[in-house]
């Protein structure tokens, strides 16, 4: 573990890009170790808390449950045949368990206790293991409400039921708390890395925001996506959505996402660019939107007007984070951090979603782009420690200038724990600059 730590640092010791990325080997190597801390501290620790004595995840090739594709060993891409774990908890000796009911051992950290030749019928063999647990409560992936905690299909659902006894079956119970709380608990080991996570993505932007990737009048919007897929892939890594690359300018009357012509530009002199990017790498997704100016002939930086609309953006960043609380929902932190924008003169708008596992996660949503007033059920999920966020948002300003109204739109990966809220990797605090060494980031 030691050497793969001491390798990850020295790789990220220096520039990003190829040289910097893991070797899949190492990665490979990185993400055994993560998960097996994981599977063995972090998920004892969740079942007492939200009280699932044994979880039954079950799955088969190329329908994976959401869960059981965070567990995935990194040399698997997909289940095998049907995939059947389970976790089991003793209340009283704390003494904890993993297991596959499955032809093949789960990777190095979770063995297979089937054997076939025994015992040919996989669903009697899951039985007879949960019989000799007698566990008080068998949580399964069903939810209404959160997509990743409603894994489990009907079929997998109908075939456990039905071997089961009564009395087994009565002890069957929804495990979405657990499940949420799996996606959202980022542990110490996966935040020594995230930082790095975002510097990757961050680098990627500032390359793809200047003249190497852009040249004003010729080079359109679309462009410089592909330019951006384009470099992931050559890093051997992925984005999780296709990126997007917009402008606002003064002969544009349309605000950002309501028309179709406004991802489609040719960049010019003087646009506000806008970026939304994210990637994937090392079971680890960043999110981020930053902001850039292209600078005109003999300008050093942007117009005075539109510095002051981004400290506008970065002041509703503020107000946000500094509202979170552990155990407040994200209802009531949305509807605190816009009261108090709006009592200083703003325009924000706020839709800051979990981040990690996934790029839209699971856990507590704070708003969305058209529910400012709220967000039933997951909006109602209280704020926990040691998760992570992107915080997205942005602040309508009314630029004189160009007589239009304008959006300062950022999103950025940030961290919230028991000492409160940071941003993994610092913010940006001015706009990078097409034409210009770019500066601006902020711890």
């Amino acid at each position: 573990m030691r050497k793969i730590l001491i390798l990850f640092t020295a790789i990220f010791a220096t520039n990003i890009y190829a040289q910097d990325i893991l070797p899949l080997k190492e990665r490979a190597a990185f993400v055994n170790k993560l998960q097996k801390e994981r599977l063995n501290k972090l998920l004892p620790q969740l079942m007492e808390k939200t009280d699932i004595d044994m979880w039954v995840l079950i799955a088969r090739e190329y329908n994976e449950d959401p869960i059981i594709k965070t567990m995935l060993p990194p040399t698997w891409l997909n289940a095998r045949r049907t995939t059947i774990l389970v976790f089991s908890l003793d209340k009283k000796t704390k003494k904890f368990e993993s297991v596959a009911i499955a032809r093949y051992a789960f990777g190095e950290n979770i063995p297979s206790i089937w054997d076939k030749e025994k015992q040919p019928n996989q669903w009697e063999a899951l039985k007879d293991y949960i019989v000799s647990k007698n566990p008080e409560k068998i949580g399964l992936n069903t939810s209404s409400y959160e997509s990743l905690a409603d894994g489990l299909s009907k079929y997998h659902y109908d075939q456990l039921y039905d071997v089961l006894s009564p009395k087994f079956r009565k002890k069957i119970t929804s495990a979405e708390d657990l499940a949420i709380a799996w996606i959202e608990t980022r542990t110490d080991l996966e935040m020594t890395v995230f930082s790095q996570l975002v510097e990757i993505s961050s680098s990627i932007i500032r390359e793809a925001f200047s003249t190497k990737v852009i040249t004003p009048g010729v080079t359109s919007t679309d462009d410089v996506v592909w330019w951006m897929r384009e470099k992931v892939s050559s890093l051997g890594l992925n984005t999780w959505f296709h990126p997007t690359v917009d402008v606002q300018r003064k002969d544009n009357s349309d605000l950002y996402a309501f028309d179709n012509k406004s991802k489609f530009d040719i960049i010019l002199p003087g646009d506000l660019l806008h970026c939304d990017f994210g990637i994937s790498y090392l079971t680890l997704n960043t999110d981020t939107q930053e902001l850039a100016y292209v600078l005109k002939p003999g300008e050093t930086k942007a117009p005075d007007f539109l510095i002051k609309a981004f400290k506008e953006g970065t002041r509703v960043q503020d107000i946000f984070t500094n509202n979170f609380r552990q155990g407040l929902t994200g209802n009531e932190i949305l509807r605190r951090s816009l009261e108090q924008g709006k009592a200083e003169g703003l325009r924000p708008s706020i839709y800051t979603h979990p981040l990690g596992t996934y790029g839209h996660s699971a856990g507590t949503t704070i708003g969305m782009w058209d529910s400012q007033g709220g967000v039933p059920y997951t909006g109602d999920y209280p704020l926990q420690f040691n998760t992570a966020y992107a915080i997205e948002l942005n602040t309508t300003v009314y630029i004189e200038e160009w007589d239009k109204d304008i959006r300062i739109m950022l999103e950025v990966p940030g961290f919230f724990g028991e000492d409160g809220f940071r941003y993994i990797n610092g913010r940006l605090t001015e706009f990078l600059l097409v034409g210009e060494k770019q500066t601006g980031l902020d711890d």
